[in-house]
């Protein structure tokens, strides 16, 4: 979860941390079987309302704890498909926020990395338990391209899924919008460095941490509008009313550095089309 973006939304709404407004704090860090725990604790805290990211499990198991304490997500799903929601326009229940579409942006994401390696004829698709594939194996399709799906939820599965990967030929990948995946960009950089395979994020965190490149939204403003969302909340609008957000602007993010390290030419057609280049 961006805190900065949070807490500017807060503000535009006349609630500032410490002032008019407290805030709890519960970080799961990767461990999922710690999510009931955390829901629970803070609806017997009797909160007024619960911001949750990092995609559907900790939604759902937040929605499980309570039906009446308002709820802001954030998530990369389809919160409709998901079963988070009723609908985007009039979301029902106690419930609504943004879905910055991370599962529905693969396929733009495969071809932003069959751009930057045009020789992959096989590519990876690394996604945690639950999240859909969003069309990539259609789009994958399109570019004559194989596209070999793998989970994980566990750093153990990750470092299991690149080996996977290596059996499988794949010569590059692209990473899922999960959060907890993303919490472990380190993690999965080395393991792409060393297997020595070109990356797609969704998130520019991740590449700047070291990623060869991202397509997503800008996940600063996402925040922010979650936050706008839970202060209009706290003033008394019901989450039924308010419907689900999406991003409208998306960006993506080229590491020269690690392109160079990964013997690749980063095509001209991607330099002027990235947003961001970080050398």
């Amino acid at each position: 979860m961006n805190l900065i973006g949070f807490r500017q939304g807060l503000a535009d709404t006349g609630f500032v941390e410490g002032r008019n407004v407290a805030i709890e704090y519960r970080v799961a860090e990767g461990h999922l079987e710690r999510l009931p725990e955390f829901a629970a604790e803070l609806v017997r805290r009797r909160v007024d309302l619960i911001s949750v990211g990092g995609g559907d499990l900790p939604v759902k198991a937040v929605e499980a704890a309570t039906q009446t304490i308002p709820i802001v997500f954030t998530t990369g799903s389809d919160p409709v498909a998901a079963g988070l929601v009723a609908s985007f326009n009039r979301p029902g229940g106690n419930a609504t926020g943004i879905s910055i579409l991370g599962t529905l942006l693969i396929p733009k994401r495969i071809e932003l990395l069959h751009a930057m390696v045009p020789d992959a004829a096989t590519i990876g698709l690394l996604l945690n338990a639950v999240e859909l594939d969003g069309g990539g194996e259609a789009a994958a399709r399109r570019l004559g391209l194989q596209l070999q799906m793998v989970r994980a939820a566990t750093e153990g599965e990750l470092d299991a899924a690149f080996a996977s990967f290596k059996e499988r030929k794949v010569r590059a990948v692209v990473v899922g919008a999960d959060p907890a995946i993303g919490g472990w960009s380190r993690f999965v950089n080395a393991l792409t460095a060393g297997y020595g395979l070109p990356t797609i994020y969704a998130f520019r965190s991740e590449v700047v941490q070291g990623g060869l490149m991202s397509y997503g939204p800008d996940i600063v403003d996402v925040y922010r509008q979650a936050g706008t969302y839970a202060g209009r909340i706290l003033k008394g609008e019901k989450p039924a009313d308010l419907p689900v957000m999406q991003p409208t602007r998306f960006n993506l993010v080229i590491n020269l550095k690690t392109a160079k390290a990964l013997g690749l030419t980063v095509p001209t057609s991607l330099l002027v089309r990235a947003d961001e280049v970080i050398e």
